[in-house]
């Protein structure tokens, strides 16, 4: 990060129109993006540890390489996000919807997807370590290579799943 890149650590954007924003780069260490719309918006590289991005739409936004450590997406809409190489360890993703979305290489570990949708989503490379994946829904979703190592997949649904 360098200092040119802007600084929203701790802000309060709930419910926030964001769509199609520019936030490469950005700090929003711990920001409040509660119900934001962030569609189609470009995160690439954000750093949004600890941020509340709960019920946030993230639809088609660009997150790849964001840091989302301990960050709460619980039921947040990230259908056909780009997560590849984002690192989402210990993040809350229960129920929320990934739908189609890249997490390629993605780190997974320990993150709570209770319930989540991961329908078609490509987890190739993921870390799933110690996830909590029970009720997940991961039909036709591309698990090649992934680390499912300790992860609960207590009733999950892997229909048509690629576990190769």
């Amino acid at each position: 990060m360098t200092d040119t890149n802007a600084i929203a650590a701790d802000a309060n954007l709930s419910r926030a129109n964001l769509t199609g924003a520019n936030l490469r780069h950005v700090d929003l260490r711990g920001a409040n993006l509660i119900g934001a719309n962030l569609r189609g918006a470009d995160l690439w590289r954000a750093d949004l540890r600890d941020a509340d991005l709960r019920d946030a739409h993230l639809i088609g936004a660009d997150l790849r390489l964001a840091n989302l450590r301990l960050a709460n997406l619980r039921s947040a809409d990230l259908t056909g996000a780009n997560l590849r190489s984002a690192i989402l360890r210990s993040a809350g993703l229960d129920g929320a919807d990934l739908y189609c979305a890249d997490l390629t290489g993605a780190n997974l570990r320990d993150a709570d997807l209770y319930c989540a949708n991961l329908t078609g989503a490509n987890l190739t490379g993921a870390n799933l370590r110690g996830a909590n994946l029970s009720r997940a829904d991961l039909t036709g979703a591309n698990l090649t290579g992934a680390n499912l190592t300790g992860a609960d997949l207590r009733d999950a649904d892997l229909t048509g799943a690629i576990l190769t």
